[in-house]
């Protein structure tokens, strides 16, 4: 197995007839945490949705491998099964949609992909159980409807724990500090740490150095106006925390 588990190659998208991405090119190996930045209108959440497959993006040019398969010749449903995750800036809401029935179709769902059977009830609620624990969330969360009435910390703790019970390959995790504060930012961050394996990889988008004081990343990237226009460590942050984007020369 290839320790490369995402290659993107002079990748073009955009929306209608605006080009929002203009040649990114990314490299991620199991076991790392990418932390992607850059100012607003840079295609930071562009990039997180051509990568998930939203199907008002268009790609006009470049490739996207993921685990050795074209991701972008894969529908969205494929890309889930296959153990992509996006975590959402803003979560979307469903009225009448348990916690506990999403998790069980969506769950289902990817197993049914991958040929294993149903997990049974009894089964399904233990492992229900043990997510919601080691997210530190509630349990009577699970008989409301999906980010219903939550709070953003709630929304995001939510997320962190679909990630939990879906035990995703690659995690994009798309400015999942926004609207947190100090407690609820250390809560989430924990728990996508924990999530961590030498076989798996986190993208994290973000604006700012708080969320990446918590969740540390391998590789630091800049993305400007639709191009990564550096790479480095984790001094890139720092720099960027001083002096601004301005400051990152191409």
């Amino acid at each position: 197995m290839s320790d490369i588990l995402l290659q993107i190659e002079d990748l073009h998208a955009g929306i209608g007839e605006k080009e929002i991405l203009k040649g990114v090119n990314l490299t991620i190996r199991r076991g790392e945490v990418h932390a992607i930045m850059g100012p607003n209108g840079a295609g930071k959440s562009t990039l997180s949705a051509v990568l998930a497959g939203r199907p008002d993006y268009t790609v006009t040019a470049g490739s996207v491998r993921y685990a050795g398969r074209d991701l972008l010749a894969m529908t969205p449903e494929e890309r889930s099964w296959a153990g992509l995750f996006l975590s959402f800036q803003y979560p979307t809401e469903i009225p009448g949609v348990s916690i506990t029935n999403f998790m069980k179709a969506a769950l289902n769902a990817r197993r049914k992909a991958a040929g294993a059977p149903e997990l049974g009830a009894g089964e399904f609620l233990q492992r229900l159980r043990e997510k919601m624990a080691f997210v530190q969330m509630k349990s009577e969360f699970a008989k409301r409807d999906v980010n219903v009435g939550f709070s953003g910390g709630e929304k995001k703790r939510n997320e962190v724990f679909q990630m939990a019970m879906l035990e995703p390959v690659l995690s994009i995790l798309d400015e999942t500090d926004s609207g947190l504060d100090v407690d609820a930012l250390r809560t989430v961050a924990d728990g996508v740490n924990r999530l961590r394996t030498p076989e798996t990889a986190t993208i994290v988008i973000t604006h700012y150095q708080r969320l990446l004081d918590h969740i540390v990343p391998d590789v630091v990237h800049v993305l400007k106006e639709g191009r990564i226009i550096k790479t480095a460590g984790r001094e890139l942050v720092a720099q960027i925390e001083e002096a601004g984007y301005e400051s990152i020369g191409a």
